[in-house]
């Protein structure tokens, strides 16, 4: 199955300008909130319909702006998960997930179908609770049973996560990440957590103020984000403004240094990147003399901020995050930093 996605509509202070394609697997949409990624499922969905633009899901069209189709959100087999879960409180589950159910005529196929979701959803016991009476993690199975019951073509999940308190979202991710991949067809996921995109997705499609700047399998969007903005979503705590001049090397002018990068360095380059924890004591290569700032404790790890030695002064201090017990005794006079791992930015 795939999906196709190319749709363009005017929303305020930002025009939604997206295309990408998408396949079987978990594709996540990581960006800021009120970016736009809660419209582009709203416009897959049918919910919300673009100025213009086309959307076709395995084959058949959803959407076509030129050839004048747009699907109702009953006949384009969507699944879509609101936030809230959307459950109909004074409905028990059995209730709610037969609602998915509602255009199947033969009660012995229903009475199928459900007791076949109240298993995979692991459910069974649950038949007669209401969702005030179920937890977060119960509400939300509820809701995946009540959209798959009715087997869609492909399921959007808009931030799963959020309605559930932080104890319970590490548990979850693992249980519904298996109920994916049983499901077997394309999931397209919105976050704006870096950690859930990493954690979730193959893919991870990277929006900005209405852009979809890049989409990447998900390992190569963190080793190479490619623009600022996918720099700052993929957690790079260092970007600094820097400009080309070597094939494979940069100057970085605020923090007064040059680097040598393992990345052939392109025309337009705007700035480069270091993750906290690509610092190190022992490595030679793009050696420089550092000064220590002040640290910030955090429960497992700390950070360690420092500036070059010819840092411009009105530049933010550079972090430094490793764990605990390797926390040097003395900070160092020099840290050293890996070609392989200077980010190049180009946007």
């Amino acid at each position: 199955m795939s999906l196709i996605v190319d749709i363009h509509r005017a929303l305020g202070s930002f025009t939604l300008d997206v295309c990408f394609e998408a396949e079987n697997g978990v594709t996540c949409l990581l960006g800021a909130s009120g970016c736009g990624k809660s419209f582009t499922l709203k416009c897959i969905a049918g919910i919300e319909k673009p100025d213009s633009g086309h959307i076709e899901l395995d084959g058949v069209v959803l959407y076509d702006s030129e050839k004048h189709i747009n699907l109702p959100p009953q006949k384009r087999q969507v699944g879509y998960l609101f936030q809230n879960y959307a459950l109909f409180p004074n409905m028990t589950v059995r209730q709610n997930i037969l609602c998915g159910l509602h255009r199947e005529k033969n009660r012995e196929e229903k009475e199928r179908k459900l007791k076949e979701m109240l298993k995979l959803m692991q459910l069974e016991g649950l038949e007669n609770h209401r969702p005030a009476q179920l937890s977060g993690g119960q509400q939300q199975r509820v809701a995946l049973a009540r959209i798959m019951v009715n087997e869609p073509r492909m399921l959007m999940l808009d931030e799963p996560f959020s309605a559930l308190d932080a104890h319970l979202r590490d548990s979850l991710k693992i249980e519904l990440r298996d109920m994916l991949q049983r499901f077997g067809h394309e999931v397209l996921m919105v976050t704006h957590s870096r950690e859930e995109a990493y954690n979730m997705s193959r893919r991870i499609a990277v929006m900005d103020q209405g852009r979809l700047l890049t989409i990447k399998d998900t390992k190569d969007l963190f080793a190479d984000p490619g623009s600022i903005a996918a720099a700052v979503l993929t957690g790079c705590k260092n970007i600094a403004p820097a400009r080309k001049v070597g094939d494979h090397e940069v100057e970085v002018p605020d923090w007064g240094i040059r680097l040598q990068t393992a990345q052939a360095v392109r025309d337009g380059l705007t700035a480069i990147g270091i993750r906290a924890h690509y610092f190190n004591i022992q490595t030679k290569q793009n050696r420089y003399p550092v000064r220590y700032v002040e640290e910030m404790e955090e429960p497992f790890e700390v950070i360690l901020q420092f500036r070059y030695e010819g840092q411009a002064p009105d530049s933010p201090p550079v972090w430094w995050r490793l764990s605990k017990e390797k926390r040097p005794g003395e900070f160092p006079e020099a840290l050293g930093i890996s070609p392989a791992n200077i980010l190049l930015l180009y946007e």
